[in-house]
């Protein structure tokens, strides 16, 4: 009885009509709320806006410049700085575009299997009686690590051209050393043409012009 005259005693701060009322204008507030939150969380994110093709960089430039650096971002060296570090030894030297040629052909060689690389690997195919196109580097120091290829290749009929560059032929090789020099064999081991056949058809025509023994013929 007590609490029961307790509670009819407690005075509301307003009718029984207009609590209602009041809690019914606060509910939609917090629901509007709540539907402002959740429409930012799930705006979508701004598209990216699309580069007309007049914008866009040709990807030659990205190619050139791959081509013109290194990869710490140094300078590669031209053909004609190149030139200047080969030794006495370097003859025939194969030209700035059959030295691209060389290069494209020893990474098909590569490919297919069809490549012997370093001094110990090419005397050893010359001995087993490979036959093909020998490319040496123009910039090995000391020269006697190849002196002895030359009058080796000249002995065995096989047309050989100098490059500039060891690295640059090591990394046609696909290897990250430099690289003296290489053989590429005239068919693969099954017997069958090597990938670039017309690339290495014209530069043995190019070595064979400076063979001395195409010249006696």
């Amino acid at each position: 009885q007590n609490m029961s005259n307790r509670t009819s005693s407690i005075r509301l701060p307003y009718p029984p009509s207009q609590i209602n009322t009041h809690l019914s204008v606060a509910l939609y507030h917090i629901v509007h709320i709540v539907h402002i939150i959740m429409s930012d969380t799930d705006e979508p994110k701004a598209k990216k806006q699309k580069t007309s093709k007049k914008d866009r960089k040709p990807t030659g430039e990205k190619k050139e410049k791959k081509a013109t650096e290194n990869a710490d971002g140094t300078p590669t060296p031209t053909y004609e700085e190149r030139c200047l570090a080969i030794n006495i030894l370097a003859s025939p030297l194969a030209s700035k575009k059959s030295t691209k040629r060389a290069h494209k052909l020893v990474r098909k060689a590569t490919q297919s299997k069809s490549l012997r690389r370093g001094v110990k690997e090419l005397v050893k195919g010359l001995r087993k009686g490979d036959k093909g196109l020998a490319i040496l580097a123009g910039d090995v120091f000391p020269i006697d690590v190849i002196s002895h290829l030359p009058v080796l290749l000249e002995e065995h009929n096989i047309p050989y051209l100098f490059v500039p560059s060891k690295r640059d032929l090591g990394a046609a090789a696909c290897t990250k050393r430099p690289t003296s020099c290489v053989l590429v064999k005239a068919k693969t081991s099954e017997g069958k043409e090597i990938d670039g056949k017309d690339i290495f058809d014209e530069l043995v025509a190019e070595a064979k012009e400076y063979d001395p023994n195409s010249r006696t013929n």
